[in-house]
């Protein structure tokens, strides 16, 4: 099911007739179809997951419809760096992939060199956040808030059965990680839980694939943008929610470890961004914070209750902050 893509069924009709060095053989493209077919089942049997699988074998495709010789690396160079629509994060995919192309074949290359552009991610403002999932039908505004809740990948949270809801710690169990990430308990807010009550039990999982939730989100979030008059909302994707929750526990903690944890990362440096990414945040937006004093224990309780953050004690009260 992986290869039949109308990708793949173009390659039949591209001419790909080079010579191999040795032999000045004729590589076919029913020679090329047959590798690439071989590389996804190669993938398959090292334990790849299908989300690798796919995008992996439709770049080597891709090559082979440019008129790449599969067997030279060097030409592999000369047909990527000839791409100059391309930007080098995408050129730095073709060349992760052509490199377990050839690992497959037994083979090395010194693949080209290509720097990924640091971009931060957008992230909205809560209230932007919160006015989406609460315009959503039920089954999508479920889902947003436990990716609120969780800063879990949409496809972790989409895997999500029954058992792994605890209603009475409040938490629910990630046992399907992607990514490489690591399973997880995380806690999860009483908004949440009330969402889970209202949605139907008819299976074991809780909602459905990510696919099919994505194309009612999609439209669901364009209605919402023009009710709202904010196109901001627009940019607000299902990914957009897990570095929201980095973010946002990277700046009440100030825990690089915690984030990791919460996150399920193997490796701190996919979880360093959230560094960086909250100065930048909290440094450019300041003055979205409504500030209050609190002169008792009740005003504080109060205060923490409506989701407020404490600062700093100053003048006999405890200042707290709340973005916008």
């Amino acid at each position: 099911g992986v290869l039949q893509t109308t990708e793949d069924r173009n390659l039949a009709r591209v001419e790909t007739r080079q010579k191999r060095a040795a032999g000045a053989t004729e590589i076919t493209d029913a020679d090329v179809k047959g590798k690439i077919i071989e590389y996804a089942w190669w993938m398959q049997k090292q334990g790849y997951k299908l989300s690798t699988i796919k995008p992996r074998t439709q770049i080597i495709q891709r090559l082979a419809r440019l008129g790449a010789d599969l067997l030279n690396p060097e030409n592999i160079k000369d047909v990527i760096a000839r791409q100059t629509n391309w930007g080098d994060g995408y050129k730095h995919n073709m060349a992760v992939a052509y490199s377990s192309f050839l690992k497959m074949l037994g083979k090395t290359w010194d693949p080209p060199r290509y720097r990924i552009p640091e971009s931060f991610p957008f992230i909205p403002l809560e209230s932007e956040i919160d006015a989406l999932i609460n315009s959503c039908g039920k089954k999508i505004a479920c889902f947003l808030q436990g990716l609120k809740d969780c800063g879990a990948d949409p496809g972790e949270l989409a895997c999500l059965e029954w058992t792994d809801v605890n209603i009475e710690a409040k938490s629910v169990t990630i046992r399907h990680p992607v990514k490489g990430h690591n399973s997880r308990v995380i806690p999860v807010s009483d908004a949440f839980l009330r969402r889970l009550n209202a949605m139907p039990k008819n299976g074991n999982r809780v909602f459905c694939t990510v696919r099919g939730l994505r194309s009612n989100f999609i439209s669901q979030r364009r209605h919402c943008a023009r009710d709202l008059s904010n196109p901001r909302i627009l940019k607000i994707t299902f990914i957009t929610f897990r570095h929201f929750k980095g973010t946002m526990e990277y700046h009440k903690t100030k825990d690089i470890i915690h984030v990791k944890q919460l996150l399920g990362h193997k490796c701190i440096q996919s979880t360093m961004i959230y560094i960086n990414l909250e100065a930048a945040l909290f440094q450019a937006e300041s003055d979205e914070f409504t500030v209050r004093v609190a002169k008792t224990l009740d005003e504080a309780c109060s205060l923490v209750e409506a989701g407020f953050d404490y600062v700093t004690d100053m003048e006999g009260g405890k200042i707290f902050r709340h973005r916008k």
